[in-house]
């Protein structure tokens, strides 16, 4: 069945149904513009929630960083930001997918639509011109043929006139003769004109019209499809991202699953065990007998109480459940519990040996290249390196200073001074490292071409800055198209290098072994960061 044979005295109906039609896919993309801002809001509010509620701090400011409970929590904003990005990339190929593409199609669709119109209104037009001119040689003929009626009756009327003369007569006949000619002129004028007719008329209702009508037909059941797909995707739009975000509500399970309230107080003792003893037994003091209220021989070594164990403000009572208020904050950590102080004088003396062995690295490598600038002028000038040479010996004396003060405080407080230790260099006051002699000269333990080492650091150096070093590698769980600006297309299975951490919005820069870099959905690659 088709429109040309069934509906071919519908047209009005036609065009009816198919304008119809077209504002049935306006009202669906509207729809899906709609469902796109109503995802990108929802994602919007759940980043700034996983924003509000993780606020990054350093585990030295926020000591609940340790707790597993408090990392899990961590762990499920990360999974909801990541959940964020997923609801954000539904809006993003729904917009692409079905918005500006049905956009584009329904264009196509409307200036198709509109070219058959005018087809069929210029073949009604031209039908209806020609009606015309068979209706205007039908009443002409209709004229003409009473004209010749009227003069072949004047004519025989003259003829059988007794006091009509033989030219008048003869005239008549020629009028009536003359006229006869003209009506039959018409008549055949008519006959040809309806034949015309008939046969536009035949073309037209059943060729021209029902062409039109099918290739309506056509557009319509086009239209139609192209909808349904539209239908289709508005649900595989959300089914594509569905393993991810099952992904990122099994991280969520896995962080509570992860949970240990065992070890979370195990930490708790460890971060806030003072190292006291309890307090010993109060003696009986008894004021009846007069005794003398000092303590006998036997308790001399034994505190009398809490305050003797705190060594602080003799005076006052020690009650568990007092509030306390806050010590103030000393550079030797004396306002902490015993082991709670050894911990930090600990951790601050093993940041101390670290920054330390940092500037002993950098003093070596002054010293080396002051040696290399002074056996190769034409390298620089040597002169230029007395500046920092000095500056990082001054660093390294105080940093020793630092370092042997707390190890003073640190044995003071029972620790067993176990900071971590650089390499052993001794400078003089240049800079220049033991295998040098007074003069600055090399000893006979010196390297034969220490520039070979400078330039082969310089080198590393440069090929350092030509690009960003990678910081890890990511293998993709799954496609990528990388549509829009900035992406990177990537395939299932495919490892691409980390250039730059997802920085809380949802997107990880990497780069293809070719060089080519751009951002990737983090929730769509594992990740494995450097050590």
């Amino acid at each position: 069945m088709d429109w040309g044979t069934d509906l071919w005295d519908q047209c009005d109906i036609i065009e009816k149904h198919t304008q119809s039609g077209l504002e049935l896919v306006e009202k669906y993309v509207k729809f899906v513009k709609e469902r796109t801002e109503i995802e990108q809001n929802y994602a919007k509010q759940l980043r700034n929630l996983s924003k509000k509620y993780n606020q990054k701090r350093s585990s030295k400011d926020e000591p609940e960083c340790r707790f597993s409970s408090y990392q899990a929590f961590l762990d499920i904003l990360t999974e909801m930001n990541d959940y964020a990005g997923q609801r954000e990339l539904i809006a993003e190929n729904l917009m692409m997918n079905i918005c500006i593409d049905l956009t584009k199609y329904l264009q196509e669709l409307k200036q198709e639509r509109k070219t058959y119109l005018m087809e069929a209104k210029k073949a009604q037009q031209s039908l209806e011109s020609t009606y015309k001119q068979l209706d205007s040689s039908k009443k002409r003929f209709e004229r003409e043929w009473r004209e010749a009626e009227r003069a072949a009756q004047y004519a025989e009327k003259t003829d059988q006139d007794i006091n009509a003369t033989k030219a008048d007569v003869e005239k008549a006949k020629q009028q009536a003769h003359m006229r006869a000619h003209i009506a039959e002129e018409c008549k055949n004028d008519y006959a040809a004109q309806l034949q015309k007719y008939n046969k536009e008329q035949n073309q037209f209702y059943f060729n021209d019209m029902p062409l039109i009508f099918n290739k309506l037909q056509d557009l319509d059941e086009r239209r139609v499809r192209k909808l349904a797909q539209g239908y289709i995707l508005f649900s595989d739009t959300e089914k594509h991202v569905m393993p991810i975000i099952g992904k990122c509500l099994e991280g969520i399970t896995k962080a509570g699953t992860n949970v240990n309230e065992k070890n979370d107080s195990v930490i708790v003792i460890e971060q806030n065990k003072s190292g006291f003893e309890r307090p010993g037994d109060l003696e009986f003091e008894d004021y009846s007998q007069g005794i003398n209220r000092a303590s006998s021989d036997s308790s001399l070594g034994t505190p009398k109480g809490p305050m003797d164990l705190l060594g602080k403000n003799k005076s006052k009572n020690f009650w568990l459940f007092s509030k306390r208020s806050k010590p103030a904050v000393t550079e030797d950590f004396a306002h902490l519990p015993p082991e709670q102080r050894r911990k930090r004088l600990q951790q601050k003396l093993d940041e101390i040996c670290k920054e330390l062995q940092k500037e002993v690295d950098q003093s070596e490598a002054l010293g080396k290249m002051k040696d290399v600038y002074e056996k190769n002028p034409q390298m620089g000038d040597p002169a230029s390196l007395a500046s920092q040479i000095n500056q990082t010996s001054q660093n390294i004396e105080r940093l020793r200073g630092e370092q042997s003060k707390y190890e003073t405080w640190l044995a003071e407080a029972g620790g067993r001074g176990d900071a971590l230790r650089y390499k052993a260099h001794s400078f003089n006051n240049n800079g220049a490292n033991d295998v040098h002699s007074p003069d600055g000269a090399y000893s006979d333990e010196s390297t034969p071409d220490p520039s070979q080492a400078i330039y082969a650091e310089f080198d590393d150096d440069f090929e350092d800055e030509e690009l960003a070093a990678p910081i890890g590698k990511c293998t993709a769980m799954y496609n990528f198209p990388g549509a829009s600006e900035g992406t990177i297309a990537m395939q299932e299975g495919e490892v691409l290098a980390v250039v730059e951490e997802d920085k809380g919005d949802g997107w990880t820069r990497v780069r293809r072994s070719n060089g080519d870099e751009g951002y990737i959905p983090t929730s769509y690659v594992t990740i494995t960061l450097n050590k």
